[in-house]
């Protein structure tokens, strides 16, 4: 008797929990009867009929801790079928860890219809023990006519009902998404699944169907427009699943744009045909001398020998080393999630493949279109789910500026940064010129420190910006990442200015009208006077509360009026103390800010407005102006534990602001309003209206006494 692998508690059951993230990607935990499946992760395609690699082998040797079967191939043959239910699929199969099964589409795709009713397929796959089912739905080639597709879409949806129905308390189903190449059916196929719910009962995970002849035909572009079409109408709770991806090389890409889990059964079918897999490709052996990649089954061997095995014997080693590769890159990817280098990750395997390359540009182009395409609007969401400050260094390529969280902090950036209200020597008015900084490389003010003092000195109403390879800032953020941890050659760092994206920058700031002239690092001795250095860090101070908290300048310099800074031994603030009260705390490793409990009182006491009760029904959106720093309302059980310090759960949020911004500061409050703690969010405002388990806010200080 095979032993059982532990459930998830009876109340978590069929839940999914975000436990990290950067951006869209997450690192996942999918409650089943044989225990947390963690993700982004890959279901190895077993077919019961054919065992290459042993289910048990991939739990034991490989840490597979789910598979995908056929419950179509295994209703099909009496043999099997009669196991199944007299066993279970668990004890049929040798595995003990969380089983998928599909219903038979793709076997409609590749050999025509099946032969097995909606309700039956999704009767079976309860009756024989399966973890996560899936429903009888209509595979949509790419080649059908849009009306052939409509019907799939159609069809799918009306089978939803029937579905759920059949499936029980214990099997949780796969709801999944068809639409072509059609972005506007995705996303309608999207919806209607999403909505499907029978006596309370909804689908657990949503498999994107319909892309196995994309990825066949390498029409990746196509493959990802239509992954983000289809994100953009599924809730944040349920995870997706690209079926039938396999491949190593497209993980990271499919990862970063949100994908959960994949499947495939390429490790064995390429290991048939002698090819071998890689995180850059793939390789056939038939001509190789030396291993283009390695892994502990290839090392003993070279090509030769290899090609000179039976074939059994050479299938089952290349596939076994085809299941190492494919873990090995979705370790890397989730280690990626977890310091926030995955869109990074994905750039450096986008050059894996011209066709993938292609596909990566027209993402980026997505991000600049103006259009109300659904693809654009989840690029809108991914970009505005990422934590703009990190405090890992930034590679610096042709493609840096362009990922999601650079993206993000130039948005806020543009949106929120302010002219200061008065300069240096407490002179008013629009300044008498801007400068702009360039020709160096970070950190920053070690660069420009002593050209800065200069020109403040000779002329306070200067606006000085410096020039970035990731584009202009101000001085006062010369140490906020992502800005400041560029990382490259010095002399790619410090390249000429790009004058068009300068002159755009300035216009969107509103300083265009005013004389612009440029300055270089020079060996000028002078002082930075006490009053300025003064100035400079409350510039500094005001500018963080505005872009990453939505704070007013103007009452930004009303909380920081009269305040004063501990310093490090290297003189950058630490701290900022008004009336001796701890504020805020700039944040040495990326230049972000932190709240202490005074200042996150002092914010609440700006606020004007009820507490939010309940969510917003459009998108979220971050980039409001100065809409003060964002709330979140939780629930009269959870005050005593989140005033006390503990974290704010999932399940207990009642309302949020819609402007929240992942991994910057917030207000905890009830529902009269009233300050209960503070912390960093971990969730955006869609997220939390949704999500039912784990941390939706990292609390720092609970506020009651």
């Amino acid at each position: 008797m095979m032993e059982e692998n532990p459930s998830c508690r009876s109340q978590d059951f069929g839940k999914f929990e975000i436990v990290d993230r950067d951006g869209a990607a997450r690192i996942g935990k999918i409650h089943t009867n044989h225990g947390i499946l963690t993700t982004p992760t890959l279901l190895p395609v077993v077919n019961p009929n054919i065992l290459t690699v042993e289910p048990r082998e991939m739990w034991d040797k490989f840490g597979f801790r789910a598979l995908i079967t056929n419950s179509y191939v295994i209703w099909k043959h009496e043999k099997l079928r009669k196991q199944a239910l007299e066993e279970g699929v668990h004890e049929l199969l040798n595995f003990p860890g969380v089983i998928m099964t599909d219903s038979g589409t793709f076997q409609s795709y590749v050999y025509g219809d099946v032969e097995v009713g909606i309700e039956e397929i999704v009767e079976f796959q309860r009756d024989i023990g399966v973890d996560i089912g899936t429903m009888l739905d209509v595979f949509g080639r790419p080649d059908m006519t849009r009306e052939e597709i409509e019907d799939a879409v159609d069809i799918t949806a009306k089978r939803a009902s029937a579905s759920l129905s059949a499936a029980g308390e214990k099997l949780l189903l796969n709801g999944p998404i068809q639409g072509g190449t059609h972005q506007d059916l995705r996303v309608e196929s999207s919806s209607k699944m999403a909505a499907s719910e029978v006596d309370g009962k909804r689908f657990s995970i949503h498999p994107i169907g319909g892309i196995v002849p994309l990825m066949e035909a390498q029409r990746y572009s196509d493959l990802f427009s239509v992954i983000l079409s289809s994100m953009s109408a599924l809730p944040s709770d349920r995870p997706v699943h690209i079926f039938g991806c396999g491949h190593p090389m497209l993980f990271p890409l499919c990862i970063a744009l949100g994908a959960d889990l994949f499947d495939s059964a390429a490790y064995a079918l390429f290991a048939k045909d002698g090819r071998i897999l890689s995180e850059e490709g793939t390789h056939r052996i038939d001509s190789a001398v030396e291993w283009p990649v390695s892994s502990r089954y290839l090392e003993d061997y070279t090509p030769k020998e290899v090609r000179e095995m039976d074939k059994k014997s050479r299938t089952a080693l290349l596939a076994r080393h085809n299941l190492e590769v494919t873990q090995r890159e979705l370790s890397r990817c989730r280690e990626a999630i977890r310091n926030g280098s995955i869109w990074n990750l994905a750039e450096r395997r986008s050059h894996a493949s011209p066709h993938l390359r292609k596909a990566f540009k027209q993402i980026i182009q997505t991000i600049k279109e103006d259009s109300e395409l659904p693809s654009r609007r989840r690029m809108e969401s991914i970009i505005s789910s990422t934590d703009p400050v990190r405090p890992s260094s930034e590679p610096f390529s042709e493609d840096a500026s362009k990922r999601p969280h650079i993206i993000h902090a130039g948005m806020l950036l543009e949106k929120r940064w302010r002219l200061p209200g008065s300069w240096w020597d407490g002179s008013t008015g629009p300044p008498s010129s801007v400068v702009i900084l360039h020709g160096s490389h970070p950190p920053w003010r070690t660069a420009y420190g002593s050209v800065v003092a200069e020109i403040l000195q000779n002329e306070p109403k200067t606006a000085i910006f410096v020039n970035t390879p990731l584009g202009l800032i101000p001085y006062s953020l010369e140490d906020l990442s992502p800005w400041c941890r560029i990382e490259g050659s010095d002399d790619s760092i410090a390249d000429d200015l790009n004058l068009t994206e300068s002159y755009i920058r300035l216009d969107r700031l509103g300083l265009d009208k005013t004389p612009l002239e440029y300055r270089m690092a020079s060996d000028s001795d002078v002082m930075m006077r006490n009053e300025i250095r003064e100035w400079l860090d409350r510039c500094s101070t005001v500018d963080r509360l505005a872009i990453l908290c939505g704070v007013k300048p103007s009452d930004g310099c009303q909380i920081t009026d009269g305040m004063n800074v501990r310093r490090s031994k290297t003189g950058r603030p630490v701290n900022v103390l008004a009336d001796d009260r701890h504020l805020f705390s700039p944040r040495l490793n990326d230049g972000g800010i932190s709240l202490a409990l005074e200042g996150a009182k002092a914010l609440h006491s700006l606020m004007d407005t009820r507490s939010p009760l309940g969510f917003s029904n459009h998108q979220a959106n971050s980039l409001q102006t100065h809409p003060g720093i964002a709330r979140v309302t939780i629930h009269s059980d959870a005050i005593p534990f989140v005033g006390a310090g503990r974290n704010v759960m999932h399940g207990f949020v009642i309302g949020a602001d819609e402007w929240i911004t992942v991994g910057q500061p917030c207000l905890i409050v009830d529902e009269s309003g009233d300050l209960i703690a503070h912390g960093n969010s971990n969730s955006t405002m869609h997220e939390m209206s949704v999500l039912s388990k784990g941390v939706a806010v990292r609390v720092r200080e609970g506020a009651l006494p």
